[in-house]
């Protein structure tokens, strides 16, 4: 049913437990896992010009780590787990949804914060993922 998982990750503190779940459900499945970080693009509407850059790659920077630290706890998960990375640019869940779409994903798997405020006042990519997704989402709360 699943042979296609979807992991999206920000390197956060977090991202380590939802990463088990992800690893998990892929290697039960014998599917493929994709680790995908976003770099938030955002972020440069409100810099001067002359930030820009400079932040950009700060951010690609931590999207890269982010990637690469879920691709060795995925190697330590399971040697034989088949991985595909990708790092995107642009609105986090809208590049998720569409990330899921134009790779057949089967299953997102995806952290949620929890913090109401951010889900009160402007959305949080979960929600926003779980709404838009056309594939089932697993979310997992910072409490699992």
């Amino acid at each position: 049913m699943y042979e296609t998982i979807l992991f999206p990750t920000d390197g956060s503190e977090h991202a380590e437990t939802v990463a088990e779940h992800a690893f998990e459900a892929a290697q039960v499945r014998s599917a493929t896992l994709h680790v995908v970080s976003v770099v938030d693009d955002r972020a440069f509407l409100v810099l001067d010009d002359d930030r820009v850059e400079e932040v950009r790659s700060d951010l690609r920077r931590n999207a890269r780590a982010a990637v690469d630290d879920a691709t060795a706890l995925a190697a330590e998960h399971d040697q034989d787990l088949e991985i595909e990375t990708a790092i995107q640019t642009g609105h986090p869940a809208e590049c998720i949804v569409d990330y899921a779409a134009e790779n057949d994903v089967d299953l997102i798997v995806m952290g949620t914060s929890g913090d109401e405020y951010e889900n009160n006042v402007v959305g949080s990519v979960s929600q926003r993922v779980v709404r838009t997704a056309p594939v089932p989402v697993t979310t997992v709360g910072p409490d699992a």
